[in-house]
């Protein structure tokens, strides 16, 4: 059931849908453009989902990279010691985003959401997203997202960076 919620990776494509809803209108119907932010954001984090990067994992990846123990997978270690490692504060946080607003969507509409990595350095990753429906592309962005911790932004666990160039390197394929 999770993989219809978050979408599936196509080609080193995230593709979601979304079905737009009433609380997600203005009172003309239309989208406000503040909740095209949030439909791209559970295209990220679905993204990292279906990686296998739930963020309890990268926590702890995290966390043993900064001590200088490394593991060879995102999402070892017991549902307990994710819990532990969780105090270490480990999130992704947009740094800067470019978005062009091209065309509205309205109630009922069916959207699709993308997300194609296509840097990924360090600490930090660089993100194509669009939101379409049907062929019509309604929102264009980029989006650069940092790893932080504490304030200071963090490598991201090697796993993960190396999960990410392998959906690069399929989406250059294509």
């Amino acid at each position: 059931m999770t993989a219809a919620l978050d979408g599936e990776i196509q080609n080193g494509r995230h593709v979601m849908a979304i079905r737009v809803y009433y609380e997600d209108t203005d009172f003309s119907g239309i989208v406000y453009h503040a909740n095209f932010l949030r439909f791209m954001e559970r295209g990220r984090t679905n993204y990292l989902r279906l990686l296998g990067a739930e963020q309890s994992a990268l926590f702890a990846e995290a966390s043993a990279e900064a001590s200088g123990a490394f593991s060879s997978e995102v999402g070892t270690g017991s549902r307990e010691e994710n819990a532990t490692n969780q105090k270490s504060s480990f999130a992704f946080v947009v740094r800067s985003m470019q978005i062009e607003f091209l065309k509205p969507a309205r109630m009922d509409d069916i959207l699709t959401v993308t997300t194609v990595p296509h840097e990924v350095k360090g600490a930090s990753m660089g993100l194509t997203q669009e939101v379409r429906r049907g062929d019509e592309l309604l929102i264009a962005a980029k989006v650069k997202v940092a790893f932080v911790s504490e304030g200071r932004a963090r490598p991201i666990p090697k796993a993960l960076r190396l999960l990410m160039k392998a959906d690069q390197d399929a989406d250059v394929r294509d």
